[in-house]
Protein backbone atom coordinates (compact mmCIF):
# COMPACT_ATOMS: atom_id res chain seq x y z
CA UNK A 1 0.00 0.00 0.00
CA UNK A 2 1.42 3.43 -0.91
CA UNK A 3 1.96 6.35 1.40
CA UNK A 4 -0.99 8.48 2.35
CA UNK A 5 -1.08 11.92 0.64
CA UNK A 6 -1.03 13.65 4.06
CA UNK A 7 1.34 12.86 6.91
CA UNK A 8 -0.35 10.25 9.08
CA UNK A 9 2.33 9.19 11.55
CA UNK A 10 -0.12 7.24 13.72
CA UNK A 11 -1.57 5.44 10.72
CA UNK A 12 1.92 4.63 9.44
CA UNK A 13 2.86 3.21 12.84
CA UNK A 14 -0.35 1.17 13.10
CA UNK A 15 0.17 -0.27 9.63
CA UNK A 16 3.78 -1.14 10.44
CA UNK A 17 2.84 -2.85 13.72
CA UNK A 18 0.00 -4.80 12.10
CA UNK A 19 2.20 -6.00 9.25
CA UNK A 20 4.99 -6.96 11.71
CA UNK A 21 2.39 -9.14 13.45
CA UNK A 22 1.65 -10.83 10.08
CA UNK A 23 -1.54 -8.88 9.53
CA UNK A 24 -2.59 -7.33 6.25
CA UNK A 25 -3.82 -3.77 5.83
CA UNK A 26 -6.09 -3.99 2.78
CA UNK A 27 -7.02 -0.31 2.87
CA UNK A 28 -6.27 2.98 4.61
CA UNK A 29 -8.53 6.01 4.49
CA UNK A 30 -7.79 9.41 5.98
CA UNK A 31 -10.96 11.35 6.76
CA UNK A 32 -11.66 14.56 8.67
CA UNK A 33 -13.63 14.76 11.94
CA UNK A 34 -16.92 14.50 10.07
CA UNK A 35 -19.59 12.15 11.48
CA UNK A 36 -21.28 11.68 8.10
CA UNK A 37 -18.06 10.63 6.36
CA UNK A 38 -17.07 8.46 9.29
CA UNK A 39 -20.45 6.64 9.27
CA UNK A 40 -20.21 6.12 5.51
CA UNK A 41 -16.66 4.75 5.77
CA UNK A 42 -17.51 2.38 8.62
CA UNK A 43 -20.67 1.15 6.89
CA UNK A 44 -18.67 0.34 3.76
CA UNK A 45 -15.90 -1.39 5.75
CA UNK A 46 -18.45 -3.54 7.60
CA UNK A 47 -19.68 -4.83 4.23
CA UNK A 48 -16.18 -5.75 2.97
CA UNK A 49 -15.39 -9.46 3.28
CA UNK A 50 -11.61 -8.92 3.42
CA UNK A 51 -11.77 -6.53 6.39
CA UNK A 52 -11.73 -8.07 9.88
CA UNK A 53 -10.69 -5.03 11.91
CA UNK A 54 -11.57 -1.37 11.55
CA UNK A 55 -8.93 0.68 13.33
CA UNK A 56 -9.68 4.34 13.87
CA UNK A 57 -7.14 6.82 15.20
CA UNK A 58 -8.08 10.23 16.51
CA UNK A 59 -11.23 11.98 17.60
CA UNK A 60 -11.42 10.14 20.94
CA UNK A 61 -10.77 13.05 23.30
CA UNK A 62 -13.09 15.58 24.89
CA UNK A 63 -12.83 18.52 22.51
CA UNK A 64 -15.87 19.67 20.56
CA UNK A 65 -14.37 18.27 17.34
CA UNK A 66 -13.78 14.79 18.83
CA UNK A 67 -16.73 12.88 17.34
CA UNK A 68 -15.36 9.39 16.78
CA UNK A 69 -16.83 7.69 19.84
CA UNK A 70 -20.35 9.12 19.42
CA UNK A 71 -20.30 8.23 15.73
CA UNK A 72 -18.96 4.70 16.11
CA UNK A 73 -20.79 3.39 19.20
CA UNK A 74 -24.15 2.94 17.42
CA UNK A 75 -22.44 0.42 15.10
CA UNK A 76 -21.37 -1.84 17.99
CA UNK A 77 -23.26 -5.07 18.57
CA UNK A 78 -21.24 -5.29 21.79
CA UNK A 79 -18.78 -2.84 23.32
CA UNK A 80 -15.49 -4.15 24.69
CA UNK A 81 -15.24 -1.78 27.65
CA UNK A 82 -12.21 -3.58 29.07
CA UNK A 83 -10.11 -2.47 26.12
CA UNK A 84 -10.53 1.20 27.04
CA UNK A 85 -10.01 0.50 30.72
CA UNK A 86 -6.75 -1.37 30.16
CA UNK A 87 -5.56 1.20 27.62
CA UNK A 88 -6.21 4.08 30.04
CA UNK A 89 -4.43 2.19 32.84
CA UNK A 90 -1.36 1.60 30.65
CA UNK A 91 -1.48 5.22 29.48
CA UNK A 92 -1.77 6.45 33.07
CA UNK A 93 1.49 4.66 33.88
CA UNK A 94 3.16 6.62 31.06
CA UNK A 95 1.51 10.05 31.06
CA UNK A 96 -0.32 10.32 34.36
CA UNK A 97 -3.83 11.57 35.02
CA UNK A 98 -4.22 13.03 31.50
CA UNK A 99 -4.93 9.45 30.41
CA UNK A 100 -8.39 9.87 31.94
CA UNK A 101 -9.28 12.25 29.08
CA UNK A 102 -9.07 9.44 26.53
CA UNK A 103 -12.34 7.79 25.56
CA UNK A 104 -10.60 5.01 23.61
CA UNK A 105 -12.85 2.02 23.18
CA UNK A 106 -13.49 -1.04 21.05
CA UNK A 107 -16.46 -3.07 20.03
CA UNK A 108 -17.64 -5.81 17.73
CA UNK A 109 -20.04 -5.34 14.85
CA UNK A 110 -21.09 -7.94 12.29
CA UNK A 111 -18.28 -10.23 13.38
CA UNK A 112 -15.62 -7.54 12.97
CA UNK A 113 -13.62 -5.65 15.56
CA UNK A 114 -13.76 -1.85 15.63
CA UNK A 115 -11.02 -0.13 17.63
CA UNK A 116 -11.11 3.60 18.41
CA UNK A 117 -7.69 4.87 19.45
CA UNK A 118 -6.35 8.32 20.26
CA UNK A 119 -4.49 9.98 17.42
CA UNK A 120 -1.02 10.21 18.95
CA UNK A 121 1.62 7.72 17.80
CA UNK A 122 2.45 6.87 21.43
CA UNK A 123 -1.19 6.02 22.13
CA UNK A 124 -1.42 3.87 19.00
CA UNK A 125 1.75 2.02 19.97
CA UNK A 126 0.50 1.50 23.54
CA UNK A 127 -2.88 0.21 22.42
CA UNK A 128 -1.60 -2.13 19.73
CA UNK A 129 1.23 -3.46 21.92
CA UNK A 130 -1.43 -4.39 24.48
CA UNK A 131 -4.12 -5.75 22.21
CA UNK A 132 -2.76 -6.84 18.82
CA UNK A 133 -2.19 -10.46 19.87
CA UNK A 134 -5.73 -10.69 21.27
CA UNK A 135 -7.46 -9.71 18.01
CA UNK A 136 -7.78 -13.26 16.56
CA UNK A 137 -9.42 -14.41 19.80
CA UNK A 138 -11.85 -11.49 19.77
CA UNK A 139 -12.78 -12.25 16.16
CA UNK A 140 -13.41 -15.92 16.95
CA UNK A 141 -15.71 -14.98 19.81
CA UNK A 142 -17.46 -12.23 17.81
CA UNK A 143 -18.20 -14.75 15.07
CA UNK A 144 -19.65 -17.28 17.51
CA UNK A 145 -16.88 -19.83 17.21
Amino acid sequence: MGRMPVDDESGDLAEEMIERASGIVPERVLIPDDPRLLRKTISRALREADIDVILLTGGTGVSTTDVTIETVRPFFDKEVEGFGEIFRFASYQKIGVAAALSRATAGVARGKLIMCLPGSPDAVETALALFLEEIPHVLLLARGR
